[in-house]
């Protein structure tokens, strides 16, 4: 028999797409599945929604939220699962028909220490935004090429509510535990800190919604969507060595935001650009160096924090032209 699967659901005020949600994971071609529902105090009719699924398929299992929020609806929902694999879905989102087949096959080539994943695609109740569709282009382009890890500064690489993972590992990475947001970002962060090899699928198995209401939208804890205290936190941890010299590339807002940062916990670092009228100002008490002065230094350790597609080329092609290899001496972090 299959390995059974435990969907996580955190919901709150859903009623307007919950019944399609739900509906995409009972018309799913593997069966031996569990949806453990975490009802986040929903006011509107959630609740009624809920409660009418599972009683219709003993599967569906509801609960209410222990604490609020959606990591805490995540504890819930883990805390009251049964399955060997762990899923997670969002209550706006709808399921391809084939997705958790897809997901278990992957995972079952990658064994033990890996975690499934695979392609998305967005659609909306309204005009679906640029920013949304090169995310989701982007993510494809990771699971074509499978290089999910080295892009993982730059943005969260696999996607909330499309993948599976052995239960074993996900506790090995703490799970839920972490009180952090955004806590999807987070905890593929400890996934690629715990080592877990990435194992791709090329099939569309999640379509993800945007509305005006989604959280990503709203919450504030999603506000800021370059997550640089996040990214540091990881680095720090993971690449940082205290005996190379620790230098910034760019100072737009990007920059001058990661620099306020580190200047808040008193991190040492030499600060450069490529624009040559920023050169040898001073900002938040650094002097602004030429980017040129990189070729100077020993063995430096570089994160890049510029956003624009074309300037990123330019710096790839410079570092790469004197001997600097990415994801070892340099870092995007955009």
């Amino acid at each position: 028999m299959k390995p059974l699967i435990s969907i996580l659901m955190p919901v709150k005020n859903a009623e307007k797409h919950l019944t399609e949600s739900i509906q995409s994971v009972l018309n799913q071609s593997a069966t031996n599945w569990e949806l453990i529902a975490a009802n986040d105090h929903s006011n509107d009719s959630t609740p009624s929604i809920l409660k009418y699924f599972s009683e219709i398929d003993k599967r569906i299992k509801v609960y209410t939220n222990e604490g609020s929020g959606i990591i805490q609806a995540l504890r819930t929902a883990y805390k009251n699962s049964k399955g060997e694999l762990i899923h997670r879905m969002d209550a706006d989102d709808l399921m391809s028909k084939n997705k958790l087949e897809v997901l278990s096959s992957a995972l079952s080539k990658g064994g033990k220490g890996s975690v499934a994943t695979a392609k998305v695609s967005y659609f909306s109740d309204g005009k679906l935004q640029d920013g949304y569709k090169k995310y989701a282009n982007w993510l494809n382009k990771l699971c074509e090429e499978n290089t999910h890890w080295s892009e993982i500064y730059k943005e969260c690489v696999i996607a909330s509510p499309n993948w599976l993972i052995h239960r074993s590992d996900l506790d090995e990475c703490g799970a839920f535990l972490p009180n952090r947001y955004p806590e999807d970002y987070d905890l593929v962060f400890r996934l690629y800190e715990n080592r877990l090899k990435v194992v791709s699928a090329k099939e569309v198995t999640h379509y993800w919604r945007d509305h005006e209401k989604r959280s990503s939208r709203n919450l504030e804890v999603y506000k800021d969507n370059d997550f640089f205290e996040l990214k540091w936190d990881y680095f720090q941890r993971n690449e940082i060595n205290s005996k190379r010299p620790l230098l910034i590339w760019g100072a737009g807002r990007k920059g001058k935001k990661l620099a306020r940062l580190l200047n808040d916990l008193s991190i040492e670092y030499e600060w450069v650009s490529n624009n040559p009228k920023k050169h040898g100002k001073e900002i938040y008490e650094q002097i602004l160096q030429s980017f040129k002065t990189i070729i100077k230094k020993s063995n430096p350790q570089i994160i890049v924090a510029v956003g624009q597609l074309g300037a990123k080329k330019e710096i790839r092609r410079f570092l790469n032209t004197n001997q600097l290899i990415e994801n070892k001496d340099f870092w995007f972090f955009c």
